[in-house]
């Protein structure tokens, strides 16, 4: 076991709103809240403005708008935190190459086998030397921990938040652990930790005292010696360079459940398009298609294909989703859906168009039998939407635009036929804001700006005006 505090965990502060903050300047020092604005959407991450009303992750969203009704409820923008965190695990890896990300903003790494740090004075050195790195390439912050195992450093990270440095000295470890309570401790979940507590056990401390044997009782084997371990700040998991990417999926949770069966097919040929944008997008292919419903009762199905060779075809991916939808009843609605591809590989079938053709036969088969009119009425419609678009633009909150008289800017609000936006950008003043129609031929959805680094010109500090 090593005793040098060589491995470094770090954690970016409020990730997704700090990202916001930093884009958006007149969000900085407020109140900024991302995640689902629907009736059933869920808090992703808050600021640390918006944690002094009580807000947290996970909450559901209805829940922050009462203890938190002033602050700013945003859409999360992925796109931009991908990028970002791209531009981080990119600092993490000239560290080391033994990388292991948790998510987009966490991850552990190991110093010693990058030779960046061999003991306390080099690992300060070697995340103070990150901190700054983060802050100059992104503009955002990140709490690191350092010590001599990952448990340790991850317990380092969160006492380091938000924007510090946290190095646990080699012999202080289980000083201060003792007083920690269990659920610190990884694998020690809700059940896990009532368990313990009908058993007099409360603290990591508490764990220490009572032996290997107590624990194996109250636990079994494997949790309770893995737990004592711990206890005693004995962590042996290395840490995992990035596995290879085994699935590419995307879906999506509706805000009211979809009971038309036209409309629950058209969202699955969208979710299949999307797939496979992001399949490509990482330059691979895959062999066994899978679908995923969850019906108004909560219950998931999920159904999969394999097909004779992998693809990155849209026609083979969104014809063999079509197909495993016909085996699932959505009468009663549908909350959520999803398609994804699995069985990846680095290339695809030499003849994918042969492929795309037998799957079109097959649903030519399937069209000519049971239902003809349904299908028939699908593939006008799917048709008929790629061709035309919606018949109504949708303006997410926090979302990119640009004006062509006004330039960049982000969405505030949209409803009754409105649009507000503020005109601003990353390295601008606050900007002003203005309403349109919501089909403003000026006006249209545009890619996020980088936090760092020249984007225009300033936008002018002005006051909020009426439709244009």
């Amino acid at each position: 076991m090593r005793t040098a505090p060589t491995i470094l965990h770090l954690d970016m502060d409020a990730f997704f709103a700090s990202a916001e903050q930093a884009s958006k300047p007149s969000l900085r020092g407020k109140a900024v809240i991302v995640g689902g604005l629907g009736p059933r959407g869920v808090v992703s991450t808050c600021s640390y403005e918006a944690r002094v009303f009580g807000v947290h992750s996970a909450m559901p969203m209805a829940q922050a708008r009462r203890l938190a009704p002033n602050a700013a409820y945003l859409v999360p923008r992925f796109g931009l935190y991908r990028q970002i965190s791209e531009q981080v695990m990119g600092l993490l890896r000239e560290l080391s190459p033994l990388v292991e990300p948790l998510s987009l903003d966490e991850a552990f790494v190991d110093l010693e086998a990058g030779e960046t740090a061999w003991d306390e004075a080099s690992a300060l050195l070697a995340g103070r030397k990150l901190r700054d790195d983060i802050r100059a390439v992104t503009g955002l912050t990140g709490s690191v921990g350092l010590a001599a195992c990952k448990m340790l450093a991850k317990i380092a990270s969160e006492q380091a938040k938000p924007d510090g440095l946290v190095l646990i000295e080699p012999g202080t470890e289980r000083a201060l652990l003792a007083p920690m309570p269990v659920r610190i401790l990884p694998g020690v979940g809700p059940a896990t930790g009532d368990h313990l507590r009908r058993g007099g056990i409360s603290t990591v401390g508490e764990i220490a005292e009572a032996g290997e044997d107590e624990l194996v009782r109250l636990l079994g084997k494997a949790h309770g010696l893995a737990l004592y371990a711990m206890a005693l700040a004995r962590d042996e998991r290395p840490v995992v360079a990035e596995r290879d990417t085994k699935s590419v999926s995307v879906e999506d949770t509706y805000d009211v459940d979809i009971h038309d069966r036209v409309r629950v097919r058209m969202e699955v040929q969208r979710l299949a398009d999307r797939c496979v944008q992001r399949l490509r997008g990482a330059h691979l292919s895959g062999r066994t298609i899978v679908l995923k419903v969850r019906r108004y009762d909560f219950s998931t199905l999920t159904r999969s294909e394999t097909l004779r060779g992998p693809t990155d075809d849209p026609a083979v991916v969104r014809e063999a989703a079509a197909r495993l939808l016909e085996a699932v009843d959505t009468t009663g609605g549908v909350r959520l859906l999803g398609v994804g591809v699995t069985g990846l590989a680095d290339y695809t079938q030499e003849d994918l168009f042969a492929q795309a053709r037998a799957a079109a036969a097959e649903v030519e088969e399937v069209a000519s039998g049971e239902r003809p009119e349904e299908v028939q009425a699908v593939a006008v419609a799917v048709e008929d939407s790629a061709v035309a678009g919606p018949a109504e633009r949708v303006w997410r909150a926090g979302h990119d635009v640009r004006h062509a008289e006004f330039g960049h800017g982000w969405v505030q609000g949209s409803g009754l036929g409105r649009v507000t936006v503020r005109f601003e950008t990353p390295d601008s003043v606050p900007g002003r804001v203005k309403t349109f129609r919501v089909d403003d031929p000026l006006l249209e959805s545009a890619e996020a700006l980088p936090l760092v680094g020249p984007v225009g010109v300033p936008a002018a500090l002005g006051e909020e005006e009426g439709v244009g």
